[in-house]
């Protein structure tokens, strides 16, 4: 790396910046967001034929779809703040590798218990992966105008890859056996590494003191139990359960005593002054809210088109198809919005907008109305991308240039956090508003109501048991409770948004344009090459995805 940090280079390390190379580095980076947002969905479509083929008990086929999102979860905060400090290129490519590796061991994983550990493998390399890539490209884009055109871009992008994933894992369970869902990464990681060592800058922030060994591992262990006894409730497990109440009490504990370690320490992982700023921990807040309200209104959704409407899972994907192409389009027109409007107005505007789109969705009953559930689902997706857009420009723009790994791990732990609490609150709130309508169906016996309170699903499989006008009696009353419950859902719902709305009122009025330089380090030039060594670099400035 010698000779490319001199003070005759930097001047051309900013012109070289402004070249049509960072949006090479753009390119490269989606590509990555696109991998890890595919990993995150591909293997849903999947899961009757891993549990036909590898036979896993209750407990491994949960651990199975579960673990990649849990341990990304849990160590976006140890590798994006470990990148700042060794190098956010350098973590970036070796969760590339680990990626590939764990993609070929999942496919051909022999038994279920490897699986599993090759999906938290997997996990790890999400977590290098997805801080890695957005405080890069805080990084390549220093001039914010054009930094929230390529956020719009790559939102865009995780909003394709999510919706992608289920699409294409149908397409190949169709043609190819379940593991072909994890080789597709493999040809993508074999091209990404050797163009991402070549057209990658690397970049670093403050490397002042040593790196605080122990408050990453408590940060990781801590959220580890946190999103683990979230996801618990969300999965209908009861809130006193020791598997459930233990993690929960645990983590938090050590977030707690991660927060005060940080605020000690005179070079700490994570710079808790950010959170001085009313723009950052605003747009944190606004993340939170924005997850927490609209996650677990998909998952109830696909159930209602599925169950409700009588929809396949290829009907119900290309129904929700719609809120993706919203989301894209609200990705790739907020640079301009954000310009125009500016944060407060922005992230406002696309809760309202999102708040309005779910109790238009309260209009859904028992009978399909396709035109509607188009229109609301269209209004939910580009007011969603919209906040979150606005939310996510406003954190990478306000936190320090030095602690922009920092700054994306806390935007993408957010939005896994907001996303995991929604699904268990939503999911109560669906829970308590569904089952007492199935308490006094005549005929019904209640050991048999009290299974059908649990789900829809489970009540239509009592329904099949009785048979008869009773059993099509508990249908239809479980049919109507579960619209019932979903009308409940989206007004709550509806109350989190507007909320989220008065929050965006602290963020700022105006979008301030500005360029701050930093540091960064260049692939060392070839010998031929040294003479021109103004290659394209960089100045330094989160998900949220």
């Amino acid at each position: 790396m010698s000779g490319t940090t001199t003070a005759a280079v930097r001047p051309r390390r900013r012109e070289a910046g402004a070249g049509a190379n960072r949006w090479v580095v753009l390119v490269v980076l989606c590509v990555s967001l696109l991998l890890v947002a595919l990993d995150a969905t591909v293997l849903h479509v999947a899961v009757p034929a891993v549990t036909e083929d590898l036979r896993p008990d209750a407990i491994e086929l949960l651990w199975i779809v579960d673990v990649y999102p849990l341990v990304c979860a849990s160590l976006l905060i140890l590798f994006g703040t470990l990148g700042d400090r060794v190098g956010r290129r350098r973590i970036l490519l070796l969760g590339y590798a680990l990626f590939g590796v764990a993609s070929a061991v999942a496919a051909f994983a022999p038994t279920a218990q490897t699986l599993i550990l090759a999906r938290a493998l997997l996990g790890v390399g999400g977590a290098m992966i997805m801080p890695a890539t957005l405080s890069i490209l805080r990084q390549v884009f220093p001039d914010r105008r054009e930094r929230a055109l390529a956020i719009g871009v790559w939102s865009a992008v995780a909003a394709v890859g999510a919706a992608v994933g289920p699409l294409l894992g149908g397409f190949l369970l169709e043609h190819f056996w379940w593991g072909a869902v994890f080789l597709v990464n493999i040809p993508l990681m074999l091209v990404s590494l050797p163009v991402g060592r070549m057209l990658l800058p690397e970049s670093r922030g403050d490397r002042g003191g040593p790196w605080d060994v122990v408050g990453a591992l408590m940060a990781a262990v801590g959220l580890f139990g946190v999103v683990l006894g979230v996801k618990r409730l969300g999965g209908g497990e009861p809130p006193a359960s020791p598997f459930t109440l233990l993690p929960l009490l645990a983590g938090a504990a050590l977030l707690f005593l991660f927060v005060r370690r940080q605020a000690r320490r005179p070079h700490p992982l994570v710079d808790l002054r950010m959170f001085r700023r009313p723009a950052f921990s605003t747009s944190v807040g606004c993340i939170v809210l924005a997850m927490l309200a609209l996650v677990g209104l998909e998952l109830i959704a696909a159930q209602y088109l599925q169950l409700v409407l009588g929809l396949s899972p290829l009907e119900t994907g290309l129904r929700l198809l719609p809120l993706t192409v919203a989301a894209m389009a609200a990705g790739l027109a907020g640079a301009r919005m954000l310009r125009r409007f500016g944060p407060r107005r922005m992230v406002c505007f696309g809760f309202c907008l999102t708040a309005a789109a779910v109790l238009t969705l309260t209009a859904m009953g028992a009978n399909d109305n396709a035109g509607l559930l188009l229109f609301g689902f269209v209004l939910l997706g580009f007011g969603l991308e919209t906040t979150l857009f606005g939310a996510y420009e406003s954190m990478l723009s306000e936190a320090p240039a030095e602690q922009a790994g920092g700054a994306a791990a806390i935007g993408e732990t957010s939005y896994q956090l907001g996303a995991g609490i929604g699904i268990a609150l939503l999911g109560s709130v669906m829970n308590a508003a569904y089952a007492p309508g199935l308490a006094s169906v005549p005929g019904v016996p209640p050991h048999a109501s009290d299974a059908a309170g649990h789900s829809l699903g489970e009540a239509y499989e009592v329904a099949g048991r009785l048979g008869g006008p009773v059993g099509a009696a508990l249908r239809r009353a479980a049919r109507d409770s579960f619209v019932h419950g979903l009308h409940v859902t989206l007004l709550v719902s509806a109350g989190l948004l507007l909320l989220g709305a008065v929050m965006a009122l602290r963020l700022p009025r105006i979008m301030q344009c500005g360029e701050e330089p930093a540091e960064v380090e260049l692939p060392a030039p070839r010998e031929a090459e040294k003479p021109r060594v103004a290659v394209a670099a960089l100045d330094v400035r989160d998900g949220a995805p």
